[in-house]
């Protein structure tokens, strides 16, 4: 008998040992953001897709392309592409366009860059927006928080798709009498302006729920009592805990933006020719979609995965951040 109790003392205690590492939340969050095997794998496509955007001039000029060259060699009789699947070829890896004869691997690596600059600008911007009103209405309330309701229920119940198609034209004509930026960049200016309007009223929602839960808890409380100023409480002690929930948002709406550009330029009411999206060259393969379906499929199948993968990124970091989600 004494023996047996002896063996169980003699047993390494885990809660007694001081050799176990202890880690903080990030470290604990990244862990379960590697066991996800199918995050890693979406963070590995959307950064792919990221320096591909980046590197676009580097990676043209290694493959032996020029932006906005026409290589009309490649064209027979009728405009068409020689050859299959579009003039696919080594040298053309996506083929040829249609009609202009410009080089399809080109148009999508520069249409990209605009399309991950305007969705990372809109995205950034609204997320602050967000954050600085939702903090504001949760802490403070009061009339600020009334007034902060209501015009937020008006953005949401508002037709944010007319509004941009009716006033595209209009506020580029604005940006640009205004000597802000021309051409495009007044458009690219314009799609933000509207992208970011519309789009901070829903996380500030969400920010000031979350802030109006923690003001009640004892930590502010006690921050309070011990006379802290609201500028240190909100810094301090809110912020820090508010930014999972930022991080989150920002994967989820990156997907989302880059949709809403691709749209609204295949629409025409943002980035116009000579530049090149995703949206404008969804738009122009349309008209080609019967005698060169490759040229149509292309970009299609990249907005898919691009949006797929952030959407999947978005999910697995929500689950490493907050492991209740899966439940």
């Amino acid at each position: 008998m004494a023996s047996s109790t002896k063996a169980v003392l003699d047993e390494p205690n885990p809660a007694l040992d001081t050799n176990i590492a202890l880690r903080t939340p990030k470290q604990i969050a990244w862990a379960r953001f590697k066991s996800n095997k199918l995050g890693v794998l979406s963070a590995g496509v959307a950064i792919f897709f990221l320096l591909l955007a980046i590197f676009a001039p580097l990676i043209v000029k290694l493959w032996g392309l020029e932006q906005g060259k026409l290589y009309s060699g490649n064209l027979d009789g009728t405009g068409m592409p020689n050859g299959k699947f579009g003039g696919m070829s080594l040298a053309h890896p996506l083929g040829i366009e249609p009609g202009a004869g410009r080089d399809i691997f080109t148009l999508l690596l520069y249409g990209s860059r605009i399309s991950f600059t305007v969705a990372a600008i809109t995205s950034i911007t609204s997320i602050g927006l967000g954050l600085i009103i939702g903090i504001a209405s949760g802490y403070f309330k009061g009339k600020f928080d009334a007034v902060v309701g209501r015009f937020s229920d008006f953005i949401l119940a508002f037709p944010s798709t007319f509004m941009i198609v009716a006033l595209s034209i209009p506020m580029v004509q604005r940006i640009e009498s205004m000597g802000i930026a021309k051409d495009n960049g007044a458009r690219i200016v314009v799609l933000i302006l509207f992208f970011v309007f519309f789009g901070w009223a829903g996380f500030a929602r969400l920010i000031r729920s979350q802030a109006l839960s923690m003001r009640e808890r004892d930590f502010i409380l006690a921050s309070q009592a011990l006379g802290a100023s609201n500028w240190r409480i909100i810094t301090k002690e809110i912020l820090p805990n508010l930014w999972p929930t930022a991080i989150v948002f920002l994967s989820l709406s990156l997907p989302g933006f880059i949709s809403a550009e691709a749209v609204f330029s295949f629409l025409g009411v943002g980035i116009q020719a000579p530049a090149s999206t995703w949206g404008l060259v969804l738009s122009d393969a349309v008209s080609y979609w019967k005698a060169d379906p490759t040229y149509l499929i292309t970009p299609c199948a990249m907005l898919v995965i691009i949006v797929l993968a952030l959407n999947l990124l978005g999910d697995a970091i929500r689950d490493a951040i907050d492991p209740k989600s899966e439940r």
